[in-house]
């Protein structure tokens, strides 16, 4: 007989079938006749009631269907007389697949600390909560991909191992097979690159973009999506040390272009995500009132569902960098002094000013445009007034900015010139440069940061919890 899905069982499931399931229990409660057993496969946040009369089983199996043991019931649906489900499993046979001593096993039926889960990170699956984060997670990857494949773009592999810097940030992890403690040396005493696997610096990757333009530079619109890596010493609620990208490159893309692309991307992720995971979305938004329903009101966040909803059906308003900063400047925060970062023209906006716009001024998802050049990476389009490029960020409520993207500057004098500026060496990018010089074509692309994303999604409030195994400083567990 075929093991059948637990979320099949639920939506279609019919009185009076014999039917086999496999998963593992949530909990058990039994009295002298009967046992109730939760059992829960991982195809949804709910579990399929099994009924176990005590007289067909014996004593020793039922003891030993503890939290967390593993289990495949054979046996008949009946409607059921609780409430919340309409079917429940009559078992007729019952196979301990694998025991949970629960003297041993952590994941226990009560609440636990998301901190405790980090540090059990191998089990915390089997929680309601990263089991609905995991689904979600699951289900906006399968959306990306299906949105740019709809829409006619490749998916492109960019390497992980690379010996660029996409951001010219330096932040990166080095990669080498040459002798940690002496490794051979050059004649002014420096390692030798030579030496080693690749015959130079190479390091794991920050972004695939410069890539990915090459290959959009050919086959008009690509994308990629793939870990990145960033050497950065932060331990927050937002970083990590590895995480996803999404990174589209297009061809005859000018900003408007990759402003509403970016825009209708989005809506399209977030309408995928209410249509298709609704019961965990409704879970976590139960979750998120009940972990802030001793905060002031005014300190709570929107309702899960509420908040994607009002992304999806709001026109993101778009403003310049010079605008934000008028409007940041004419603020009360600002000049009541609340603000814990500056406000001047030239520096980076950090996470208070954005959410201050979005939140607080416009009510709804901002896109910021023509950035200082100063504070933006070398291959972004400069405008004709040389203080700004066509960058833009988008802004969501809660988190700030999730999409961070330019027009790329493709008229080669003032690509070198930059590169110049920057010190980034234009020997080393003559491949880069060549898409310049040889039939050059206006283009954009943008990056979406997955975890962040998922994080709004999911209404977490910890980068760590939104990724199976977190990669952070001081900590390469599991």
């Amino acid at each position: 007989m075929n093991k059948l899905k637990i979320k099949e069982i639920l939506k279609t499931g019919e009185p009076g079938a014999f039917i086999k399931i496999s998963g593992w229990v949530r909990t058990r409660r039994g009295s002298k006749n009967v046992n109730f057993i939760a059992l829960n496969d991982g195809s949804t946040i709910h579990n399929l009631q099994v009924v176990a009369d005590t007289g067909k089983f014996e004593e020793l199996l039922l003891r030993e269907i503890n939290t967390g043991a593993a289990l495949t019931v054979e046996g008949t649906l009946t409607e059921s007389k609780g409430s919340g489900q309409n079917v429940e499993l009559m078992a007729e046979k019952i196979e301990l697949l694998g025991k949970a001593d629960p003297e041993k096993y952590p994941i226990q039926p009560k609440k636990h600390t998301l901190e405790f889960l980090r540090e059990n990170a191998h089990l915390r699956f089997r929680t309601n909560t990263f089991g609905a984060v995991f689904r979600i997670r699951h289900a906006m990857a399968f959306a990306i991909h299906k949105y740019f494949n709809d829409k006619g773009f490749y998916y492109l592999h960019t390497p992980i191992v690379t010996a660029s810097d996409a951001e010219g940030a330096g932040q990166m992890f080095r990669v080498t097979t040459l002798d940690a403690v002496k490794p051979p040396l050059t004649e002014e005493g420096k390692p030798d690159y030579s030496k080693d696997f690749f015959g130079r610096p190479t390091n794991l990757t920050v972004s695939g973009q410069l890539e990915g333009e090459l290959g959009a530079l050919a086959l008009g619109e690509i994308y990629t999506f793939g870990p990145t890596f960033r050497a950065e010493n932060s331990n927050t609620t937002r970083h990590l040390a590895e995480f996803w990208m999404i990174e589209p490159e297009m061809a005859f893309y000018d900003l408007k272009d990759n402003m509403d692309l970016a825009e209708e991307f989005l809506k399209y992720l977030i309408s995928y995500a209410l249509e298709h995971c609704s019961d965990d979305l409704n879970f976590l938004a139960s979750r998120l009132q009940q972990e802030e329903k001793n905060k002031p009101q005014d300190q709570r966040s929107m309702d899960l569902v509420e908040k994607l909803e009002f992304v999806l059906n709001s026109d993101f308003v778009r403003i310049t960098y010079t605008e934000a900063i008028d409007i940041l400047k004419n603020s009360k925060p600002y000049k009541k002094n609340k603000f814990q970062f500056p406000v001047d023209w030239g520096v980076d906006l950090q996470s208070e000013h954005e959410r201050y716009l979005v939140e607080k001024h416009f009510k709804c998802p901002v896109i910021l445009t023509d950035y200082p050049k100063n504070i933006k990476a070398f291959y972004m389009k400069q405008n004709d007034d040389d203080k700004t490029v066509r960058a833009m960020d988008v802004l969501f409520p809660q988190i700030g900015e999730i999409i961070g993207g330019s027009q790329r500057e493709e008229n080669l004098e003032k690509l070198e010139s930059r590169m110049k500026e920057m010190d980034i060496p234009t020997e080393e990018m003559w491949w880069y440069l060549d898409t310049r010089r040889f039939g050059t074509v206006v283009h954009s692309g943008f990056g979406l940061g997955f975890e962040r994303f998922i994080l709004f999604v999911t209404g977490m409030g910890n980068i760590r919890d939104v990724i199976a195994f977190p990669r952070t400083p001081k900590n390469a567990e599991f």
